[in-house]
């Protein structure tokens, strides 16, 4: 047995309590282990998987109409229209009622893009495979200074009221107001941040292979269910790139905003609850415009003054558990929320925006190697998120999105055939549709920032 010899410093000399504890752990087998650093080698392919269930309340889905112009901005992401520029990928970060997935891989073996096929379970019923086609490269486009001098955004006007938690009474210390005629851009910046993650999910970015795309734009069936093995193929890409998808990954179930009581009375907002949801979170938001001065009010159900611009999206797990602990999110259990008595009393239309956070799964291909003196060289990674999104208007029933007037028999046209022209009345022309669950906030938008 060899004998390992611990050098003494010189008489006199100074050590630190560091160099000594180190000095002494080189005497104890195996007790540097903590201190290597595995070799970790990127991946040969890296693939993503963004699963959403999106709801609008009174609506299964989008109606067939040619043109959304603005509305389809704001509803449908710039990407995902479906019925009018077919479905398209980004679908899954818009609000167009239905099902939607993203999906995207990419490999080092082919930087410019591969064309992939992916086999998928007979229960998503979409055919055996889906076609997952490179993204090419756009050109860039500059701006001349005079442009941006051009599109510099005019002084805004009016205030923002601010309130936040679950409560039929306004609570001690609310709102936050920011009034713009005292505050500059920069407090607007403070007063509306929060928290945000970097995006980690499917892009559309130069050398990804992505589907939706310009030859498959075929719709996610409302009985589709991707529990089952997929498998992708293509050139540049890993044999070994299967895997499975369970229960906890599927496309989750509606979420159905019902709400009740409102203007100056407190509003309940409840849900039925999700198997697979993680956590949830609510915000609303309201404009109006009275005598020309503008004003918007914002809430969420968090116990901390959140507004939660970056939290209706995609969720890592990890960053589910820490918003919980901070009860920023509402714990999976609780099914209600009370938005305060009379903050939207003087709301020309309010929207409620609801997510539910679903499980994310990460997969890697050969597993990391609990021995760190062991490198890990993953032939693939991949990454499946899933979500459950819903929006209403404040003031209808959620689940059916119909305003309770209506239903009772107070509105003004008959109850057996309320799309009925009136007699005498002139034929209507085709125009867009109206959209339930979403309120007039333009006015008081245009009040605040201009224009």
């Amino acid at each position: 047995m060899k004998t390992r010899h611990l050098s003494l410093p010189a008489r006199g000399a100074r050590v630190s309590p560091l160099t000594f504890a180190l000095a002494c752990a080189a005497l104890v087998p195996g007790a540097n282990a903590w201190a290597q650093t595995q070799v970790v080698k990127p991946p040969v392919a890296q693939y993503w998987m963004d699963v959403a269930t999106l709801s609008m309340a009174g609506m299964d889905e989008m109606p067939d109409v040619p043109d959304m112009g603005a509305l389809g901005g704001m509803m449908g992401g710039m990407t995902g229209m479906p019925g009018m520029s077919g479905v398209s990928f980004g679908a899954t970060r818009g609000m167009m009622p239905g099902r939607w997935l993203d999906l995207a891989v990419v490999t080092q073996r082919k930087p410019a893009g591969t064309e992939a096929t992916q086999t998928i379970p007979a229960g998503q019923n979409m055919g055996p495979s889906l076609l997952l086609l490179p993204v090419e490269a756009q050109p860039s486009v500059h701006k001349t200074g005079r442009e941006s001098a051009d599109e510099m955004p005019e002084r805004p006007k009016g205030r923002i009221l601010f309130y936040w938690g679950c409560s039929e009474t306004v609570r001690a210390g609310q709102p936050r107001v920011l009034d713009f005629a005292k505050t500059g851009m920069e407090d607007y910046g403070k007063f509306m941040m929060g928290r945000a993650v970097r995006d980690t999910g499917a892009k559309a970015t130069p050398g990804h292979a992505i589907w939706p795309n310009e030859k498959q734009r075929q719709k996610v069936p409302a009985n589709a269910s991707l529990t089952g093995e997929h498998a992708l193929s293509g050139e540049g890409l890993p044999a070994s790139l299967k895997f499975a998808v369970g229960q906890a990954q599927d496309f989750m179930p509606k979420l159905a905003l019902a709400n009740r009581g409102g203007g100056a009375s407190a509003t309940n907002v409840s849900w039925p609850g999700l198997p697979t949801a993680r956590a949830y979170f609510l915000n609303a938001m309201s404009g109006s415009d009275n005598a020309g001065e503008a004003e918007m009010v914002i809430w969420s159900s968090s116990e901390l003054p959140e507004p939660g611009w970056g939290l209706m999206d995609y969720a890592s797990n990890a960053n589910v558990d820490k918003w919980l602990k901070e009860k920023v999110l509402l714990p999976a259990s609780q099914t209600q929320c009370a938005i305060p008595a009379g903050i939207f009393a003087k709301a020309q239309g309010a929207m409620l925006r609801g997510i539910a956070y679903g499980q994310e799964l990460n997969l890697a291909h050969p597993p990391r190697p609990s021995d760190k003196r062991i490198a890990w060289e993953p032939e693939w990674v991949a990454k499946i998120r899933v979500k459950s999104m819903a929006m209403a208007t404040l003031g209808e029933d959620g689940a059916r999105g119909q305003p309770r007037a209506s239903r009772s028999g107070s509105a003004s046209q008959p109850q057996d055939n309320p799309g009925a022209p009136q007699p005498g009345a002139e034929p209507e022309k085709p125009k867009t549709p109206a959209i339930p669950g979403l309120p007039d906030v333009g006015r008081a938008l245009k009040g605040l920032f201009g224009g």
